[in-house]
């Protein structure tokens, strides 16, 4: 149905309430990214309104440390635009505080969190190797 994946991975050892930040926060990046991945607005029965949702599925993994470094480094290394999320950012309040701290590290010593892509799916699944499927 799709030649892309959209794909998360995420810090196995987060809380539930980072992880759940971090997903909104990437999700956001990739859609920025990718405006066509969104659909039509949704209309129940009563015909109210809701906002639209992306059209391909999410796929969300999680890894260890380690592994989040390679991902990465392996999206760099494939010229793979991503959205990252940088341990030091839960500790700021606002978008520019965000890209500041991002901005004090540099791909060998950032502590990711979490990052988000959409590339085809042979790249995807290339890059996230190592992840696994989110409990």
């Amino acid at each position: 149905m799709f030649d892309t994946k959209f794909a998360i991975v995420l810090r196995e050892d987060l809380p539930v309430w980072q992880k759940l930040n971090v997903t909104a926060f990437l999700t956001s990046g990739v859609v920025a990214q990718f405006p066509g991945i969104i659909g039509e607005p949704y209309r129940d029965r009563s015909g109210n309104l809701y906002n639209p949702l992306s059209i391909q599925p999410v796929i969300v993994l999680s890894a260890d440390q380690a592994t989040l470094a390679a991902i990465h480094r392996r999206t760099l290394e494939r010229g793979v635009t991503t959205s990252l999320y940088v341990e030091e950012m839960f500790s700021t309040g606002f978008d520019a505080a965000n890209r500041a701290v991002f901005a004090e590290f540099a791909p060998e010593d950032a502590k990711v969190v979490g990052i988000a892509l959409r590339a085809e799916k042979k790249v995807v699944d290339k890059v996230t190797k190592g992840a696994r499927m989110h409990a």
